[in-house]
């Protein structure tokens, strides 16, 4: 074969190569979170995982490492922060420490008692705007998931305002939720978790909040004699990709995993919501007085609590803080109409 004709036929070959489809680039993401994979943030992540690998032809993969698998909260947002994972889901009271501005999720009656409209609120310009705040540090937040509401217990009467006046309850270690009792002339106490039981048996503490199913599995009724079904504080997960691997994403994958997590968020919030529902059924099976916030009720607590915790949070949050402050409002206003 003479020069000329070898040329001719690597020239059309390089065009024979040229028309074919690019090799698939793919994309595996760690992803790693605390909860068991019995428990609903770990069964919307296996739908997420689904979806995305059906909508990416399976260029995009998930790895899940549920039961803090890949660390504790804090090694996992840092992981993810230095790309040591690609991911993780982190319940927003774990990132006080991390990103200040998302203490706002702390802030008690934050959300109406209306589902539908608290995820206006969730999937609007205030959770944007939360969102948002994780750019600095190297993230992605791409979107905020429900994870329950949480209530009071003590072993001394809480039905009213009133009646916080002289009590002390365990909080995490949050400036807003410690103003938050403060505010109704409570005191706030910061105990690890693994103390609370002890704490609340042996009158350390009169009392604690949590989520429903946290109060029955942990089995709190059985040592408190007064179960408020407050709402009062939402349990929010933040859902975090390290930002260098994002961004080597094709723009049309990135929307698929937006998408997916948007499209799943109400089913995990059903599986909460069921498993809050079963919890109060074993709770009632117990000795523990139980009573409900009714519209009224709601309100008043709502007055006494959210502007000393909003203020709590601005000394802390700076001029990001305003900004998702406002934002909230403003929504808040429209969304309820308040």
């Amino acid at each position: 074969m003479n020069r000329r004709v070898l040329l001719a036929s690597v020239a059309v070959l390089s065009a024979l190569i040229g028309a074919l489809p690019a090799a698939a680039q793919q994309f595996t993401a760690r992803i790693g979170h605390l909860e068991s994979d019995q428990q609903p943030r770990h069964k919307g992540l296996v739908m997420v995982a689904d979806l995305v690998k059906e909508r990416t032809d399976g260029n995009v993969a998930f790895q899940l490492f549920p039961a803090g698998q890949l660390g504790q909260a804090r090694e996992m947002n840092e992981g993810t922060q230095l790309g040591l994972m690609e991911g993780t889901v982190s319940p927003a009271a774990f990132l006080a420490g991390f990103n200040p501005a998302v203490s706002i999720l702390d802030v008690p009656f934050l959300y109406p008692a209306d589902r539908a409209q608290a995820n206006e609120l969730r999937t609007g310009a205030f959770g944007q705007a939360v969102l948002d705040s994780f750019a600095p540090l190297g993230l992605k937040a791409i979107a905020i998931w429900p994870n329950g509401r949480k209530s009071m217990t003590s072993n001394e009467e809480i039905a009213a305002l009133e009646d916080f006046a002289g009590q002390s309850f365990r909080v995490m270690d949050s400036k807003v939720l410690i103003e938050q009792f403060n505010a109704v002339g409570a005191s706030a106490v910061a105990l690890p978790f693994g103390e609370l039981y002890t704490a609340l048996q042996t009158g350390v503490v009169d009392g604690q909040e949590n989520a429903l199913d946290t109060i029955a599995t942990m089995k709190y009724h059985e040592v408190q004699d007064y179960l408020l079904v407050s709402e009062h504080g939402a349990n929010e997960d933040v859902v975090m990709f390290n930002q260098a691997w994002w961004d080597g994403l094709p723009a049309e994958y990135q929307t698929v995993i937006i998408e997916a997590f948007e499209e799943v968020r109400p089913q995990v919030e059903e599986l909460k919501e069921a498993a809050q529902a079963t919890a109060l059924e074993t709770i009632r099976a117990s000795d523990i007085t139980i009573q409900e916030l009714d519209d009224a009720q709601r309100a008043a607590f709502r007055e006494a609590m959210y502007g000393p915790a909003r203020d709590a949070y601005l000394a802390n949050a700076g001029a990001a803080g305003q900004g998702i402050v406002d934002a909230y409002e403003a929504q808040y206003s429209a969304v309820s109409g308040q």
